[in-house]
């Protein structure tokens, strides 16, 4: 007999099937047990009566896995469970198989998540994703990526995977790199976001390309950081400012209506605010807009837009990109560019939701001789530039299309619109606050012929 998902045993009503799943739980009344059986679909309650079956079934515990077949029947009236799909309906089960037991679980798993420790939780994701808040997070997740694939291939962009190993460059965070076995002390880098490989494919002549992709930054993790995190990357050749945005706001808008109708979106068009107009006015470039800050269903969304091209940064006493060194400035002449840092603007995005930045994007820069200007700025030489982007320097050479780009964080905005309050809990295998994936052990140590084939030595801190 094949199997059966529960959530359409009720299609079988009078008719002999097989489910197979978890206990969900259990209770006796005598001679008579009944318990709840769950699969990925949803829970069905069985009744296991008679002498035979009773024996098979009297030592099964919440999260033993079963196979159980017999008849499907109409609940008695009045004893139906409207919290379950199948609330109308019970099997009576005539074999019980047990496929595997379980033993006492660390936490059950009917608990809501905030009486049990987060590190207990993360070592166990296992278990912690067999609650059903967990489960809808992530078929929410799946949902939303499937949504966004099919809007952008319908737009005619063409889905790309770039490299996961790639050099390290002197800008944005710092890097995670891993060492060469075959080229002792070189060493690739893990991408903090496919900028100039998305760069590449528009001097390719794709023109409109996306990717669901994994960045990695070596920074301080929060409850809306993680050391991996996913992103919609998206560019675009012979665009503007204004088509990225009404890109963005369609897709998000979308979204929100297919998946997720319940909520309100507080405005549509999203509004608009300029960097300067949002520091004065909120005195942050990440506004809260809301309505109703208590109403978990209302969203809302804003671009910030003209961001200074520069932020200076005290503590090295020089310059740094408020973006991302490749975003076009919008002055034009190189010697006020020079003269004046503080004061240029950038062809600048960003995309925040209810006091979260979830995306930003720029116009890019493919004047050499402006890249070179803002390079020199950021405290870069001439020759480090050239060397570190060679490549990306010599195809620009051979003729490259104006383009624009954005990147979503997927992560931050299911966390929002499923009102979470960090992104672990839309992430199926996160870290720790600190980094740590409790679940595997990492980050670990590595043994001294692994280090030896890397040609790399540790060196232990001195104790004070």
């Amino acid at each position: 007999m094949e199997r059966t998902l529960i959530k359409d045993t009720p299609n079988f009503l009078g008719k002999k099937v097989k489910v197979a799943g978890w206990i969900n739980s259990r209770r006796d009344h005598g001679k008579l047990i009944f318990v709840d059986i769950r699969d990925s679909s949803g829970i069905l309650q069985v009744v296991l009566e008679g002498k035979e079956i009773y024996e098979a079934a009297k030592d099964i515990r919440e999260e033993w896995v079963v196979e159980i077949e017999g008849e499907i029947k109409a609940r008695p009236r009045g004893k139906e469970n409207t919290e379950v799909a199948t609330s109308g309906v019970e099997m009576g089960a005539e074999k019980i198989n047990i496929l595997s037991k379980a033993k006492l679980l660390p936490f059950e798993i009917n608990d809501k998540k905030d009486e049990v420790s987060e590190e207990i939780r993360m070592k166990h994701r296992y278990l912690d994703l067999r609650r059903n808040k967990m489960k809808e997070n992530l078929v929410y997740r799946h949902k939303i990526i499937h949504f966004i694939r099919n809007f952008l291939t319908k737009e005619n962009f063409i889905e790309v995977e770039t490299p996961i190993l790639g050099k390290s460059t002197p800008e944005g965070a710092r890097d995670f790199i891993i060492p060469s076995r075959l080229n002792h002390g070189s060493f690739y880098a893990l991408p903090q976001s496919p900028q100039q490989y998305k760069q590449l494919l528009m001097v390719a002549g794709l023109e409109k390309y996306f990717q669901i992709v994994k960045c990695f930054r070596d920074e301080d993790s929060r409850a809306d950081r993680q050391l991996e995190f996913t992103q919609l990357d998206i560019e675009m050749s012979f665009t503007s400012q204004e088509e990225i945005i009404i890109l963005i706001e369609r897709l998000y808008t979308e979204i929100i209506k297919e998946i997720l109708p319940e909520k309100k979106i507080t405005k549509t068009p999203f509004l608009r605010m300029t960097y300067k107009e949002a520091m004065k006015k909120y005195n942050t470039d990440r506004p809260d807009l809301r309505e109703d800050k208590n109403n978990p269903n209302e969203l809302a969304f804003v671009f910030i837009t003209d961001f200074p091209m520069f932020e200076w940064h005290e503590n090295d006493k020089k310059w740094g990109a408020m973006h991302h060194p490749f975003t076009m400035p919008q002055e034009r002449d190189i010697e006020r560019i020079k003269e004046s840092p503080a004061d240029i603007l950038a062809f600048q995005y960003d995309f925040v939701l209810n006091g979260y930045e979830i995306g930003g994007g720029s116009m890019r820069t493919t004047d050499f001789e402006i890249l070179k200007t803002i390079f020199e700025i950021l405290g870069h030489d001439e020759k480090e530039v050239k060397e570190k982007f060679k490549n990306y320097f010599e195809a620009f050479s051979y003729g490259v299309p104006p383009h624009s780009g954005i990147a979503s964080g997927l992560d931050r905005f299911l966390a929002i619109i499923l009102n979470e309050s960090s992104i672990r809990e839309v992430i199926a295998f996160p870290k720790t606050g600190d980094g740590r994936d409790l679940l595997m052990g990492a980050p670990s140590f590595v043994d001294e012929k692994q280090l030896k084939e890397l040609g790399i030595e540790i060196v232990k801190k001195n104790k004070k």
